[in-house]
């Protein structure tokens, strides 16, 4: 195989595409895998015939596709509204998510898992006294990462509703369905606000 032309060598003839030579490498690697060789010449016959048309090409002797001279064309995805939605949207919630730390969950996590159990155990007269621990710390936490009091302060009022709110949904469907709950509707709905107060103090920023 060694008097062999490259070309000769893959089995092809001299005006073939890149496509064909492409293929004729992949398929003689694979019929002579197992002889080291024969695999070897037809590597360097392959990389000798890409050498010979850049050559050419670089002479002008040849015309190279469009798709091979501009490959990113083919990867161009055509722009549609909805793509235009998401990139509106992608700055919006990168102020408001936040990646948090290992750190940083287990601080959020021991806090409001210590008021939480707080709740559960204390008489239901001082639970509005630990649900403004817990605001005060959930307004920490999020200040912590972006110094502004006020948004902090803010959101922390909207987590407050939506826990009053999911407890009292959570409370109703749990009396709708006739299940019994150990925990009275007090503590029932002061532990679905920590856990809204974990997930924003955590997630938000």
């Amino acid at each position: 195989m060694s008097e062999q032309s490259p070309y000769e060598v893959l089995g092809i003839n001299d005006s073939a595409s890149f496509e064909e030579i492409q293929e004729a490498k992949n398929r003689l690697s694979q019929k002579y895998r197992e002889d080291n060789k024969v695999v070897e010449n037809i590597e360097v016959a392959y990389d000798a015939i890409i050498m010979d048309r850049l050559r050419m090409r670089q002479e002008g002797k040849i015309k190279v596709p469009d798709r091979i001279r501009f490959p990113e064309k083919s990867l161009e995805i055509p722009s549609t509204p909805l793509s235009l939605s998401l990139d509106d949207s992608i700055p919006w919630l990168q102020g408001f998510v936040d990646t948090p730390s290992y750190n940083d969950i287990l601080w959020t996590t021991g806090i409001f898992t210590i008021l939480a159990t707080f709740v559960i155990v204390i008489s239901s007269n001082k639970i509005p006294l630990i649900l403004v621990l817990g605001v005060f710390a959930n307004i920490y936490f999020l200040n912590r990462k972006e110094q502004q009091f006020i948004r902090a302060f803010l959101i922390t009022i909207v987590g407050l509703l939506i826990g009053v709110g999911l407890g009292s949904a959570v409370i109703g469907l749990l009396s709708s369905a006739n299940f019994n709950v150990s925990l009275d509707s007090d503590k029932l709905t002061g532990v679905v606000t920590f856990v809204v107060f974990w997930l924003i103090s955590s997630f938000m920023r």
